[in-house]
């Protein structure tokens, strides 16, 4: 069955990554809906769509849908759009609160429109893959920052054939079964890089990805010396595409010559663009 409805929605983007928020509906097919209202041309535009819903945990919980109907576990610069929406809807005072996401419970913190977000611990870290891709040899490092992130170091980021390279990368049988989100890094100077993003699911390069800045961090730090240093409140600043610079910190320790990673925080922007209804021609569960 399907009918047009009047879908109320806020339009937010974080550092270039754009979104379609939307309060639950028991009724919409989220998988659809994304892929129409995420259209560059036939809908509204955006890298994907937020659906905000209670939670008896939390109180707030958070979906992510592609742009290509996928569902994604987390997206760093999505949640923290989300966490400034929440703040604004619910003119909730300053101080921390808690988000239940596909990754698990994360903290917030919003000033304006600037948000801090924990994300999840990083997990199934594994450096040094060698790859080889249309005839050229790149070594990947892979994490996942509650999705999964392929982080390949190189010189000239802007040159690179981001949209190429990144497809080829995603779907390399070194990820499977669930492909990779793939993250080409160039050091700008010590504390800092810059990075560029192929994200899974978008299928294309964006202009931000959180969860990738937060890997390309985290691997950059890792990769920056022979043998991990316990540190407290490391930090990292990553610029991209669009031009913003994302702050990384978190915390080291080393456990049986291992690093193991916690407490990781990015902060950076979630800016209002509109809001209004999108008149949805389509199917309803």
């Amino acid at each position: 069955m399907t009918r047009t409805r009047e879908i109320p929605f806020v339009k937010m983007q974080g550092a270039g990554n754009d979104f379609v928020i939307i309060d639950h509906d028991p009724a919409m097919d989220y998988c659809s809906f994304a892929r129409q209202v995420c259209h560059r041309h036939m809908g509204i535009g955006a890298d994907g769509v937020m659906v905000l819903g209670g939670s008896s945990l939390t109180g707030y919980s958070m979906r992510i849908i592609n742009a290509d109907g996928s569902e994604a576990e987390m997206c760093g610069n999505g949640a923290r759009c989300m966490a400034v929406h929440i703040a604004r809807k619910f003119s909730l005072a300053p101080g921390f609160f808690t988000m239940e996401t596909q990754a698990g419970k994360i903290q917030a913190s919003v000033a304006g429109e600037t948000a801090s977000i924990q994300l999840s611990a990083p997990r199934d870290y594994r450096p040094g893959i060698e790859l080889v891709v249309d005839d050229k040899k790149f070594t990947a490092h892979f994490i996942n920052t509650g999705v999964p992130h392929a982080v390949i170091f190189v010189e000239g980021l802007g040159q690179m054939q981001v949209e190429g390279l990144g497809r080829l990368i995603r779907h390399h049988t070194a990820f499977a079964p669930q492909g990779t989100n793939v993250n080409f890094v160039e050091r700008v100077d010590e504390g800092c890089v810059a990075v560029r993003t192929y994200e899974r699911g978008v299928e294309g390069e964006t202009l931000a990805c959180g969860t990738g800045s937060v890997a390309s961090a985290l691997v950059a730090y890792l990769q920056a010396s022979a043998a991990p240093v316990p540190r407290q409140g490391a930090a990292i600043r990553v610029v991209t595409k669009s031009g913003e610079a994302l702050a990384v910190t978190f915390d080291l320790q080393v456990v049986d010559g291992n690093p193991v990673i916690t407490h990781v925080w990015l902060k950076g922007s979630g800016r209002f663009i509109g809001q209004g209804v999108y008149y949805y021609p389509g199917p309803v569960a």
